[in-house]
């Protein structure tokens, strides 16, 4: 075989890896059965609600939570005002919450935070059945804590994640096809590792775990990802988190582009720390124990962003096609698993038209994400958290003092809901 053909092969079996795992979990994804008890009665539920500077924003969240249809005796929401220079903690309160507030320069950041509740308050949730983790800037669904406590009930379920989606998906192109991209990474990946026998994974937001394990471990993970690393060291003592995708939480996404290129940076650049961090530990595991769990970790890490993902696969493929015999079939294989695999989350979760037309704005997308991992590789990955800034905050908007004037979002947040 010549050496040409010889290198294609290779990065051919290299794209192949990730594009198989993902074809798998698109076909996992449709067998999937949320593991609840609806019999059971309804835990004593603490809601922990991190906020920094979130006085825009606060109020809707805890009025939200307070709107469910879970009994108002079997819940206590509880807000961690984290070095706040605004009104959030009076904002908190005076929705219904209890505030606590936190002042620490030193140690900033959203798991620095909810460890400091958890080991240093631990009377104002210790008496708690579970401990649930909602965002400062989310609307949750009516059944959302309905859904946790019958997830927790389940005996086989400690940990849970719940759906974490979009609020404003009509605010912009990037905020349509952020909805897009949760409807595959927050619901057929989940759905799909809890079927081969993975863990679904935290992330970040609408997750609830059982009190123990906060007694156990408080909040023990520390980076930009916080949430994926506690999965991670869950996963190494063999807990795994459960998907309930009938508990609904929805955040704001970033709409211009330099907002969504801060989060991104962040994101990837933290993902790419962890793997380098829990991907030795993780095969150690796996060599000892022969646990599929922590095989499928291993390539949960390892699954590069879709776009990169599409991008090696028409890279490869284009090459391919033009040297070796075999190399446009396998790129029309590797783009149909892409094109199910978008699909296949944009079907199960039931996305409106808007998000399915978002895709066309995919090849910019794209174009605008390939130069932030050039970025990251020669900056290498974000150390510290810097908050991201909301709609409701930027000029053209704190200027409007209309109801409704949210292009809509509102109503589309109920009927989602």
């Amino acid at each position: 075989m010549p050496v040409t053909q010889s290198l294609m092969l290779a990065l051919a079996v290299v794209v192949t890896i990730p594009t198989a795992y993902i074809l798998v979990l698109v076909l996992a994804a449709f067998l999937f059965r949320r593991k609840t008890d609806s019999e059971a009665p309804p835990l004593r539920l603490t809601v922990v609600v991190p906020a920094h500077n979130e006085e825009q924003q606060i109020a809707a969240t805890v009025k939200s939570l307070l709107a469910t249809s879970y009994s108002p005796d079997s819940r206590e929401i509880i807000v961690i005002a984290d070095n706040c220079d605004d009104r959030t903690a009076e904002e908190a309160r005076q929705a219904g919450a209890t505030a606590i507030e936190r002042t620490d320069l030193e140690e900033r950041g959203k798991g620095q935070a909810l460890n400091w509740l958890f080991t240093q308050h631990s009377d104002l949730w210790q008496d708690s059945d579970g401990v649930v983790i909602v965002d400062a800037d989310t609307l949750v669904c009516k059944a959302f804590l309905s859904e946790l406590s019958a997830s927790l009930s389940h005996p086989d379920v400690s940990a849970v994640q719940g759906f974490y989606g979009v609020a404003n998906p009509r605010d912009s192109w990037r905020t349509a096809l952020s909805a897009a991209a949760l409807a595959v990474f927050h619901h057929i990946r989940p759905a799909g590792r809890n079927v081969i026998g993975g863990t679904a994974g935290f992330k970040g937001n609408g997750l609830a775990l059982r009190t123990q394990l906060i007694v156990q471990y408080g909040w023990p993970a520390f980076s930009i990802v916080e949430d994926i690393e506690f999965s991670l060291l869950l996963l190494l003592d063999d807990i795994l988190v459960h998907y309930n995708p009938a508990a609904v939480v929805y955040g704001e996404m970033a709409t211009t582009g330099s907002q969504a290129s801060s989060q991104r940076m962040r994101w990837e650049g933290g993902r790419l720390a962890l793997l380098k961090q829990y991907l030795p530990p993780l095969a150690e595991r796996f060599l000892e124990t022969g646990k599929l769990a922590c095989l499928d970790g291993i390539f949960e890490l390892m699954v590069p962003p879709l776009s990169l993902l599409v991008g090696a696969q028409l890279a490869v493929g284009l090459a391919a096609a033009l040297l070796c015999p075999w190399g446009t079939a396998w790129l029309l294989g590797c783009l149909a698993t892409m094109a199910a695999y978008v699909s296949a989350g944009l079907l199960l979760h039931r996305e409106p038209p808007i998000v399915w037309l978002s895709l066309l704005a995919a090849p910019i997308f794209i174009a605008w994400k390939i130069p932030l991992y050039a970025i990251m590789a020669l900056q290498g990955p974000a150390k510290h958290w810097h908050r991201t800034q909301r709609k409701a905050e930027m000029p053209e908007h704190l200027d409007r003092s209309e109801p409704g004037n949210t292009d809509g979002n509102d109503s589309d947040r109920n009927t989602s809901m």
